[in-house]
């Protein structure tokens, strides 16, 4: 019903713009003189379809989020009083759900009650007017709108401006949901890391040098749950994976600003940036089957013993993946650095490499950071390739040759399986998020920090 509804709505949304349209265009005369008119003709039409639409759906939004409450209601009141004081929240929601799927015509698996008939007669009536109570409204205010607005529509009168505060409100709301998704996402964590911390210490948490949760029924903490072991494990991956990524993409970066030709860095940078796009379930998979094999088997050629899964195997792996991160931002970096740098070098008897090293690389070198501390971000958050490749293993080591686990293999792990979610054993998986939260953020800061400082000492 909504479905057909909203097309209705919409067909009668592009009835209202070619009606705005056409009185516009008639005020403007035979020769379409739209001078004679405060804004274009485009405007009117677009002010009208507004009118017509934005109460029309505004009624349609507000119907569907109180319709299922009332739905509820009229289940509820169709049921024996006496049947609904023995019920429990969970018993009634049950009911609910059993009522509605009679009413759809479903069925239950099992023989339905009488008064559960009973109520689901009563609610598919009340759903069929209601459904038809809700087409009507909708579009009465849809075609009211059209309307008003159209006898709003006069020579002088400010339809552009009108247009443009709608698109501004919706720009902001747009922008609004983006802030609020994540403040709500920061308090949600922060909230139940603060559970968390009422069963265990911060300063045990911060500063533990033991990974080993208990896993308990009774709801108390169990074990040991120091954030160190993981927090070493995800810097040495991530520094592992920035020695791939930083001097590979780097040099990539440098080539294709200042070597390769036009023909060639067209379809060369694509290609380079197709690596961000492949899933890190690939990476990982990748790095399990082949690379870490690869590994274990080079290190015994030398008489190394190099675990299949470790630090440096999910190390490799995820430079390679964040390799396009670094050339991309960087070689957007160094094609920035004014012309006239790289030609007063020139002149002054420096080789092109001279002038690479000694002019460019130093004017770029603010913005270059910047994308270093973007790709450090996007390493310490990586998930798949450390899950599969790292071996998961929450030791307190310096030896990158040996299995290590990380702060997103942790995460992924106390929120898997049959977990009680009050519990602390699942509760520290906010902590650890909100705490690689605060990380990334803060690299993601000084990184953009970096980097428009950068750009505009240049503009």
């Amino acid at each position: 019903m909504n479905l057909l509804l909203i097309g209705v709505l919409l067909a009668i949304i592009a009835i209202a713009y070619q009606i705005g349209l056409t009185k516009s265009r008639n005020m403007a005369g035979k020769g379409n003189n739209s001078a004679m008119l405060h804004s274009r003709p485009g405007y009117y039409g677009a002010l009208v379809a507004l009118w017509c639409g934005i109460p029309a759906f505004l009624i349609l939004i507000v119907w569907n989020i109180v319709e299922p409450s009332i739905l509820k209601h009229v289940v509820l009141d169709n049921v024996p009083a006496q049947i609904k004081a023995t019920m429990d929240p969970a018993s009634v929601s049950v009911l609910i759900d059993r009522v509605q799927a009679i009413a759809s015509g479903f069925g239950v698996s099992d023989q339905p009650a009488a008064y559960e008939v009973a109520a689901a007669q009563q609610l598919a009536k009340f759903e069929n007017i209601a459904s038809f109570a809700k087409l009507a409204v909708v579009i009465c205010s849809a075609l009211i709108g059209l309307v008003w607005a159209k006898r709003r529509v006069e020579k002088r009168y400010r339809a552009r401006n009108q247009v443009e505060k709608v698109i501004n409100v919706a720009l902001a709301l747009c922008s609004g949901v983006a802030i609020l998704t994540t403040i709500g996402i920061v308090m949600s964590m922060f909230s139940e890391a603060m559970r968390f911390f009422s069963f265990v210490s911060p300063l045990d948490f911060f500063f533990g040098t033991e990974w080993n949760p208990g896993f308990s029924t009774s709801g108390n903490a169990e074990g040991s749950y120091g954030l160190l072991p993981l927090l070493w494990g995800t810097l040495m991956v991530s520094g592992i994976a920035l020695l791939v990524a930083v001097p590979v993409g780097l040099m990539i970066a440098i080539y294709l600003a200042e070597y390769a030709s036009s023909s060639f860095r067209s379809w060369a940078k694509p290609a380079i940036e197709v690596l961000a796009g492949i899933p890190t379930i690939v990476y990982g998979v990748f790095a399990l089957m082949i690379i870490g094999p690869f590994i274990k088997q080079m290190g015994a050629y030398i008489g190394l013993e190099i675990n299949a899964t470790s630090a440096l195997t999910a190390g490799f792996v995820m430079g390679i993946m964040i390799i396009p991160f670094v050339s991309s931002l960087s070689d957007d970096i160094i094609t920035q650095v004014p012309r006239s740098l790289r030609d007063g070098s020139l002149g002054l008897g420096a080789t092109k490499s001279e002038t690479i090293r000694q002019v460019i690389v130093p004017a770029a070198l603010p913005g270059i950071i910047g994308a270093f501390l973007l790709a450090a971000s996007r390493a310490i958050g990586e998930t798949m390739i450390v899950v599969l490749a790292a071996g998961n293993s929450p030791l307190l080591h310096v030896n990158p040759l040996e299995a290590v686990s990380t702060v997103t293999i942790t995460i992924v792990n106390q929120l898997t399986g049959d977990t009680d979610f009050a519990s602390p054993q699942a509760l520290v998986a906010f902590a650890l998020g909100l705490t690689l939260f605060v990380i990334t953020l803060g690299l993601n800061i000084v990184a953009l920090y970096i980097v428009r400082k950068y750009r505009e000492q240049y503009e």
